[in-house]
């Protein structure tokens, strides 16, 4: 198959039934070439030693077209061929791509560790912005879970695996680790703190320890663009863009701050839905205490007829599909419907 043979291929992936949802495809297709044979773009892709473009396979995280989708422009690098025969493309961000700060900010601070194999997904992400979180990727019925925390935790999560027996030392992409096998057969693999993080690994599943470590062999810490760069379309999506989606049909209090819903960063769907809706729950609640200590009867009903609507709400209702967090919401919205709330909400709901 000929380097156009194949972008043509790319091109089609990432607009499958011809939907137009990629724009000018031929555009696309002649930008895709260009950096193709730049030869300069080569080497400057992903930002690693150039060994690593042409003895990895990079098709785990996302495909191409899903990326092609997100954060056009890509520098997309054609590396011969995956498992199974297909191609298996490289993808790091291009200089006409742009973060936000804080995203930045927080992908530098993050361990930045990707399965560089066909199949792996990020199927949840969270605490992006925070000094702590987690990163699960799925393939098939196995997942891998990876949490980040301060470094100080080290001590204190290496101890708590020596009651499953002794740790094996394992390495990830250079990285001093160690390795545990709990009675019930999973995995944990507890990397050593480095830049003030330390992470730990879970394996959820069958696995065995020779997939643990075929797994580990295949993970690599990339620079904080090609992390942002190769998340789930859906994650990378700005900020307010995605809040428009998730407030379409959603009734905002007085006041409400879009701007601020930057700070949530990079998530899923379901935690960046609770960042939203947790500030749209706390700022009715809000409106109805002032409401009803002004005595503004109009203002009370509004607050009331705004919460008690949210059961209508199509992100609560997607949520409520995946978690149990809608189902607090809704608690505090009957309360505040029947005339009062406990205080409890501040915390149940994430108020800030």
């Amino acid at each position: 198959m000929t380097t156009e043979e194949r972008v043509d291929r790319l091109v089609r992936d990432a607009d499958p039934g011809g939907l137009g949802v990629v724009g000018d495809l031929a555009g696309v297709k002649q930008a895709l070439l260009e950096e193709i044979m730049s030869e300069s773009l080569v080497r400057r892709a992903v930002g690693m030693p150039r060994r690593r473009l042409w003895v990895r396979r990079f098709a785990g995280v996302v495909t191409a077209a899903a990326v092609l989708v997100s954060v056009v422009p890509v520098s997309v690098v054609v590396r011969g061929q995956a498992e199974g025969g297909g191609v298996s493309p490289i993808v790091s961000a291009g200089a006409g791509v742009v973060f936000s700060p804080l995203a930045m900010e927080a992908a530098q601070r993050n361990p930045r560790l990707l399965i560089d194999r066909a199949g792996w997904t990020v199927a949840a992400l969270y605490g992006f912005a925070e000094e702590q979180g987690m990163v699960r990727f799925r393939r098939g019925g196995r997942e891998l879970e990876m949490n980040w925390y301060p470094a100080y935790v080290y001590a204190d999560r290496y101890s708590g695996q020596l009651v499953d027996g002794p740790a094996k030392s394992v390495r990830v992409d250079g990285w001093p680790a160690d390795l545990f096998q709990s009675l019930s057969g999973d995995f944990t693999v507890l990397l050593r703190p480095r830049d003030n993080v330390v992470v730990e690994m879970k394996t959820s599943g069958n696995w065995s320890r020779k997939d643990v470590d075929r797994v580990l062999a295949d993970i690599v810490r990339v620079d904080a663009r090609t992390w942002l760069a190769v998340l789930p379309a859906e994650m990378v999506m700005p900020v307010r863009e995605r809040a428009a989606r998730v407030l379409v049909d959603v009734s905002l209090p007085p006041g409400f701050d879009v701007a601020a819903l930057d700070e949530i960063g990079v998530s899923d769907s379901y935690q960046f839905g609770v960042g939203v809706m947790s500030r749209v729950g706390c700022g009715w609640i809000a409106e109805w205490q002032r409401a009803r200590a002004s005595g503004d009867e109009a203002g009370v009903r509004r607050a009331v007829e705004a919460l008690r609507g949210s059961r209508g709400w199509r992100v609560l209702r997607d949520m409520d599909r995946v978690g149990d967090w809608p189902e607090v919401f809704w608690e505090y919205a009957d309360e505040v419907a029947a005339g009062t709330v406990r205080p409890g909400y501040v915390e149940g709901l994430g108020c800030r």
